[in-house]
């Protein structure tokens, strides 16, 4: 029976994402190193590297049977978990990140931060697509409400799965502040 390959995070010893994947590439592991093009200051010059775009992340191509082989790689951590499993990346979310690397340098990540009453869209897991109200924040935990049911349905899901829609107007007022 054929297994479909699905893509996972897995988390590297910080420093050893290229490391890590030279090694998945001699295993014959599919991977995705994300490089970012970014200019170094030194005292006596400017160079071009390339670095990964995203601190102590590999991405993996691979069937439940090669998490062994994958765990086994000097450097890597562990998997990414979601809800006590490895967590799937969706093949359209590498694809996006691969495009964007392709068509831009420089690239710089911003972790989004959440506050209470914004508006929120869940981009992962079985409610993806719901918009709701942040009601409760909670180590990296998130309550939502979602009303569309009809119901006061609150859904606890980590920040990494949502997406900021409308900020609070308390948030522009504290960023306001802070200028």
């Amino acid at each position: 029976m054929f297994t479909e390959k699905k893509w996972y995070a897995v988390y590297t010893k910080s420093r050893c994402e290229k490391k890590v994947a030279q090694q998945l590439s001699q295993k014959g592991i599919e991977h995705y190193c994300p490089l970012n093009k970014v200019q170094k200051q030194w005292s006596d010059r400017k160079k071009i590297i390339f670095e990964p775009l995203f601190n102590s992340y590999v991405f993996v191509r691979i069937t439940p049977e090669e998490q062994l082989a994958v765990r086994q790689t000097s450097g890597i951590l562990n998997f990414v978990y979601w809800l006590s499993k490895p967590a799937i990346i969706r093949n359209d979310e590498i694809d996006i990140i691969k495009q964007f690397l392709n068509e831009h340098s420089f690239v710089k990540l911003e972790k989004v931060k959440v506050n209470l009453n914004d508006l929120a869209r869940i981009i992962g897991g079985p409610f993806m697509e719901q918009e709701g109200q942040v009601v409760s924040i909670k180590n990296k935990k998130v309550k939502i409400l979602l009303p569309s049911l009809g119901y006061q349905m609150y859904v606890e899901i980590e920040t990494a799965r949502i997406q900021i829609i409308k900020e609070t107007a308390s948030r522009y007022r504290q960023e306001l502040w802070a200028h």
